[in-house]
């Protein structure tokens, strides 16, 4: 999940300078660090996350940094092998270590993010995506297509022909004869 401080005006990011061009000068893409109510998140994620020797499940990291809604949510994906770790299927108790590639598939998109800090409370997104580096391929584009049937207002119930035209746009072809033959069927 990228946010508009990582997707900065020229393109680079706070971790890799990019060079503007003409005058060799190198900027980032937050010149200053991050505000002070993110900074102050920050600190209390760290507070809550935990100490040294301890580790995060992966259900419970993967909801805590807002890649899934709810942690129960985490633990179906785990379970369904949706969610992978260093490439890996895992189970939902699976313990997470800095610089471990997440891999979770989710509404028909995959979703690849590498660790940068483990966190056990959910925190809020701008501190989210300071907790993972987001490898994740381009969403694919929408599909722009007009919605079949939608009807002028005013134009009252449709005809049976009507009807049967908005099956055929929608792909519900032969779903009209499979009822009837149902109904005269014994």
């Amino acid at each position: 999940m990228a946010s508009e401080h990582d997707e900065g005006g020229n393109g680079g990011t706070a971790d890799h300078p990019q060079d503007t061009g003409g005058d060799g000068a190198a900027t980032t893409a937050r010149s200053s660090g991050p505000d002070p109510k993110t900074a102050s998140a920050i600190a209390a994620a760290e507070a809550a996350g935990p100490k040294n020797g301890e580790s995060v499940r992966v259900d419970s990291w993967i909801w805590a940094v807002r890649l899934i809604k709810t942690r129960s949510l985490g633990a179906t994906a785990c379970r369904g092998g949706h969610v992978r770790v260093n490439g890996e299927r895992v189970k939902p108790a699976y313990s997470l270590r800095v610089g471990d590639e997440v891999r979770l598939r989710q509404e028909g998109r995959e979703r690849v993010v590498v660790v940068k800090r483990l966190i056990r409370k959910r925190v809020g997104a701008p501190v989210a995506v300071q907790c993972y580096v987001d490898n994740s391929p381009p969403p694919p584009p929408r599909e722009a297509v007009a919605p079949a049937g939608i009807r002028d207002r005013g134009a009252g119930r449709p005809t049976k022909r009507d009807r049967r035209e908005l099956e055929r746009l929608r792909g519900l072809e032969g779903l009209g004869r499979a009822r009837r033959e149902a109904e005269t069927k014994p």
